[in-house]
């Protein structure tokens, strides 16, 4: 099983939603580099369950631990390992889903791949080991914003048929904290909160799309051919429970245009590739939308396979969110700023490899 993402700035992942700790370990930071122990747990606030009414009701104050890699406040070039408890496990919420697989989720795939699965809550497929992907990327955040001031910002901006139309203001982005699903729009974040709502009480669930925006970036990030910035920004993307798509600046939409029309010439403002020309950020803001699924866990009743091949009538019991967007947000910015610090450090190593060159 595939656990650790990066080059240089490597994240490893381990433990299981109902198991005694989730953690990460975050190899290859540069010694010296200001630890911020606040702003992950203020990071970890945000991903946490229970801010709202259409979250899961599992209480879970995700305080973390590091416990290695950091001394008097600063990262000593060592690996950082961050554990976190597990602290409200019900692994008996799960035991109805022993013998079948519920629809959209890794329980039939694992079992097949693997020859087991965690069937309490899903084990290493669940969301909840996101939580220590937040504390590791929040300092990856600050090492982003202390030596290169780049900032990370995500927005929900679509859920269901309700969205923001684009281009966006991304002036107003700073209000979107202000709501409880995370859109800056207060009208339409009303309506998204109230759509939530209504599939909750139907025993549903809601997708949408997060977005967004990268500044401050400078040229140069990122290593074609292979190790595209857009393509390790997509990777660690479609690592996150549920994305279904992502895109970059235009997306999709620019398959509608001609060239004249798509291309960022030097006398037109536009950024339709997204801050990434060929696999390389430009130095305009890095721009992308990333598209989630609906929540797979539904009391709806659905027909599902069981482990002996029969197809049974299943409601999944439980605690779940009914639009996993707003949470997800966090995880979002905190995914890119792993990506972004890892190819800033790539950036250092090539270019000492070619000063090295050049010296010869």
């Amino acid at each position: 099983m595939a656990n650790r993402i990066g080059h240089i700035l490597t994240l490893t992942s381990f433990g299981e939603s109902h198991g005694p700790y989730i953690g990460a370990v975050l190899d290859g930071l540069p010694a010296g580099i200001v630890i911020d122990e606040i702003f992950i747990q203020k990071e970890l606030d945000r991903r946490k369950p229970g801010q709202s009414t259409f979250t899961t009701s599992r209480k879970e104050d995700d305080l973390f631990q590091i416990v290695s890699g950091v001394f008097e406040g600063r990262s000593t070039g060592t690996p950082i390992t961050i554990l976190i408890p597990n602290t409200q496990q019900k692994p008996a919420d799960y035991d109805h889903l022993k013998d079948v697989y519920r629809p959209g989720h890794a329980d039939f795939v694992y079992d097949k791949k693997y020859g087991r699965r965690d069937y309490r809550g899903g084990g290493r497929s669940s969301a909840r080991i996101t939580a220590a992907w937040v504390a590791a990327g929040a300092i990856a955040k600050t090492f982003l914003d202390q030596h290169y001031n780049i900032q990370i910002q995500s927005i929900v901006s679509s859920i269901h048929k309700i969205g923001m139309d684009a281009p966006f203001d991304f002036k107003g982005w700073d209000h979107a904290e202000n709501n409880a699903v995370r859109c800056p729009d207060e009208k339409i974040a009303a309506q998204m909160i109230q759509a939530i709502e209504k599939a909750k009480a139907e025993g549903d669930s809601l997708g949408g799309v997060i977005s967004t925006r990268v500044s401050n970036c400078p040229v140069g990030f990122g290593e074609p051919v292979f190790d595209k910035l857009n393509a390790d920004i997509a990777k660690a993307m479609f690592s996150i429970n549920a994305v279904k798509g992502v895109e970059f600046g235009l997306g999709f939409g620019s398959s509608r245009l001609k060239g004249s029309e798509n291309n960022d010439t030097a006398d037109k403002q536009t950024n339709n590739d997204g801050g990434i020309t060929a696999g390389i950020s430009n130095g305009k803001s890095i721009e992308f939308n990333v598209a989630f699924k609906p929540v797979s866990s539904i009391s709806i009743e659905q027909e599902a396979l069981n482990t002996m091949n029969q197809i049974e009538t299943l409601s999944i019991k439980g605690r779940h969110d009914s639009c996993i967007l707003p949470r997800a947000v966090p995880i979002i910015e905190v995914m890119t700023a792993l990506v972004l610090a890892d190819h800033a450090l790539l950036n250092l190593k090539n270019a000492k490899n070619v000063n090295k060159m050049t010296e010869r």
